[in-house]
């Protein structure tokens, strides 16, 4: 994330329509004065695919208390292998270093790291050393022959591949499914069914946003690409729905845009521990962090809030895919961090004030929904409070 920013930032320093701005940085820095800015990009969303290969393998490897560097290492080498060079010098494909690669380094980091991990844990594969190595060294040697059958089951997958007349499969994948799933992608119908998805899980106590993080990403980040692309081409912004979209317009406050709700809470709510809760939650929710309020109030498992908490961001999708498909308010061209607050998202998102005003209105759309939710709210809870005290006073 901290790499997909600074790429974001760049191309939008870059790339500022203001000619007053591009004039004057070509008279202090010179004509080549956007290949600085250039620079940070090709470090950052041109090698989304390779650092996507190690950083997912390396945080799985962790997750089952395995070695990450190793199977981080293991994950970029078996994804160089599967790349097709030129035939003159066997360079890579810039193309498919960045967005466009992610289903095949997502799918390899995944592949590589189950079968590096449960080869490791296989103590027949392993050489033990004696005590007195260091204990680096060790683990170099523990991982030696898993490591190596890992390798090998890829390199018999490239050769499968290319027997099977697939030399490239980055391009074939793309072609095939990538490209199709982007088209698909880019529409208020995959927006409204990715929100609900994600919003129901979490009802459920589920981490919706990461459980399909896999999915999203491999798909919607691509379409980020594109329109950072056709802005520093200065060509028309092709896609609507982007990976800064869902961050910029429907995640306001976290999940369930849970900003509005707490905004909802101070004006009509009555009950101390929801105030207390809803003062609590405020500091985290206004940097998108809202585990205080879904567990606080909570939101999961609460037959009262669901309603409103699936409900508000699929009606604020809706307003911001109409205000975006309309010219309303631009597209999105960077992906600030999740962590931003709104109204300054939407600000660096879209490089205009319109994206502000359209989080603003999105927010007060959401107050407006939760109001009537949090009065159902505190009379039941009043109602469930006093049949309490009834029993226990029988």
């Amino acid at each position: 994330m901290p790499l997909i920013v600074v790429g974001s930032f760049a191309v939008l320093i870059n790339n500022i329509p203001w000619p007053a701005y591009q004039s004057f940085m070509k008279t202090i820095f010179g004509e080549s004065w956007t290949s600085f800015w250039g620079n940070l990009w090709t470090g950052s969303f041109a090698i989304m695919s390779l650092l996507v290969a190690f950083t997912i393998a390396y945080n799985l490897a962790r997750y089952y208390n395995s070695n990450g560097l190793a199977a981080g290492v293991l994950s970029f080498g078996s994804l160089l292998m599967l790349y097709a060079g030129s035939a003159k010098d066997w360079a890579l494909p810039f193309a498919f270093l960045g967005a466009q690669g992610l289903f095949v380094a997502i799918f390899v980091a995944l592949v590589s790291t189950e079968i590096f991990v449960h080869l490791l844990a296989n103590k027949r594969l392993v050489i033990r050393m004696p005590e007195s190595v260091p204990p680096a060294v060790a683990k170099s040697f523990a991982a030696l022959i898993p490591a190596a059958l890992t390798l090998v089951v890829f390199s018999l997958f490239k050769i499968f591949l290319v027997a099977i007349n697939v030399p490239d499969i980055h391009n074939t994948i793309f072609t095939i499914i990538q490209q199709p799933l982007m088209g698909l992608a880019d529409s208020l119908g995959a927006a409204l069914i990715i929100v609900f998805l994600v919003h129901l899980l979490w009802f459920f106590g589920l981490h919706g946003g990461n459980i399909i993080l896999p999915v999203t990403s491999a798909i919607f980040l691509p379409l980020m690409t594109a329109n950072v692309d056709a802005f520093k081409a200065g060509l028309p912004i092709p896609n609507v729905i982007t990976s800064g979209f869902f961050d910029s317009f429907v995640y306001m406050g976290g999940a369930g845009a849970t900003i509005s709700l707490l905004i909802a809470i101070f004006i009509v709510g009555k009950r101390k521990e929801n105030r207390s809760i809803a003062k609590l939650g405020i500091g985290p929710g206004i940097f998108n962090i809202n585990e205080p309020v879904l567990f606080g109030i909570p939101m999961v498992l609460n037959p009262v809030y669901v309603i409103p908490f699936v409900l508000t961001p699929m009606v604020i999708t809706i307003i911001s895919w109409f205000s975006i498909v309309t010219g309303l308010v631009p597209r999105t061209i960077s992906v600030p961090t999740w962590t931003i607050p709104p109204v300054l998202n939407g600000l660096l998102a879209t490089g205009s004030w319109r994206g502000a005003v359209l989080n603003i209105v999105s927010i007060a759309v959401g107050v407006a929904i939760y109001l009537p939710f949090v009065l159902i709210s505190e009379n039941y809870q009043a109602k469930a409070e006093k049949e309490v005290k009834n029993t226990m006073s029988m």
